[in-house]
């Protein structure tokens, strides 16, 4: 069966809005979202189900990620990542990137933040990481043009995707050292996530299909058809699904990789970025809803 919805959260102009990627932070409770099209980042008190704030000054704002209370930001149009705290909403720190900053992670335990660097003309892609308290900036260049990218659980190892050549690349931390590239069969590697206790990654590939891979050795395990090209894609561990958002038409495609079962969700035209606000409910960011249409994952 599809997913239940339960209701809309409604954002302030959200109609004919551009989203992005965003994260729920379990500490404060709070959804952030980056809204593209308006240059700034949209906070939703989960529990109160309502929107909380609108943050502006973030050109071209690509992501926001989550982890213990700190809120990291990509930046397309500025060059630059935020590093914001969930509970005051304040900006801490800005760091400058390569061109235009795309997907990230940030690692609250070991102090670290990665943003996968698209580049501009003329400029290499690159993956570059910052330690959050401190000076050091690696920056190492890559294949092509980067997706979305995780860390396994110990934050040992950072995982990317790779448009063309499509691929998932291996970086060690905290130094993105002993590179390594995993050849995915599928074309177009794009939303990313990871099963930490199975240790598998979902990748979802520009070709409408969902590939499972070993996250020790990159070997291919599954691969499942899905509707259309993916985006964001998150996996939910209290469930044990995987749900990829797909912009066109607007559907969410949820797999048990379990037993390779599947459901499918209609949302909106567009909305093709998603939030899981762990146990029970996957955030859809929906122009066409005015927001955020949230649904049931139980």
């Amino acid at each position: 069966m599809p997913l239940k919805t339960i209701g809309t959260i409604a954002i302030p102009d959200a109609v004919g809005g551009e989203f992005d990627h965003a994260a729920f932070d379990a500490t404060s409770r709070r959804v952030f979202i980056a809204h593209t099209a308006r240059d700034c980042v949209e906070v939703i008190d989960h529990d109160a189900g309502k929107h909380l704030a609108t943050l502006p000054g973030f050109p071209g704002v690509a992501g926001a990620i989550a982890d213990d209370g700190q809120i990291l930001v990509t930046n397309r149009g500025s060059a630059s990542v935020a590093l914001l705290d969930a509970n005051t909403l304040e900006t801490r720190t800005k760091y400058k990137t390569g061109g235009r900053p795309n997907g990230a992670v940030i690692v609250a335990q070991s102090g670290l933040g990665i943003a996968a660097c698209i580049g501009d003309e003329g400029e290499t892609p690159t993956l570059q990481l910052f330690e959050l308290n401190g000076p050091k900036h690696v920056s190492i260049d890559l294949p092509g043009r980067p997706r979305w990218c995780v860390t396994d659980a110990a934050a040992e190892r950072v995982f990317l995707c790779i448009r063309e050549p499509s691929m998932v690349l291996v970086a060690r931390l905290p130094d993105l050292g002993a590179v390594t590239h995993w050849k995915v069969p599928s074309i177009g590697a794009h939303g990313l996530d990871i099963d930490h206790s199975r240790g598998l990654l979902y990748v979802a590939c520009d070709d409408s299909t969902l590939v499972e891979m070993s996250s020790i050795s990159g070997d291919v395990t599954n691969v499942w058809p899905i509707g259309g090209p993916p985006d964001v894609t998150f996996f939910n561990p209290a469930t044990g699904l995987v749900h990829v958002a797909i912009g066109e038409p607007g559907l969410v495609d949820s797999i048990d990789p379990r037993n390779g079962n599947s459901t499918r969700t209609v949302t909106g035209a567009g909305a093709h970025t998603t939030a899981l606000v762990a146990p029970d409910q996957l955030y859809v960011i929906s122009a066409a809803h005015g927001g955020v249409l949230v649904l049931s994952d139980t």
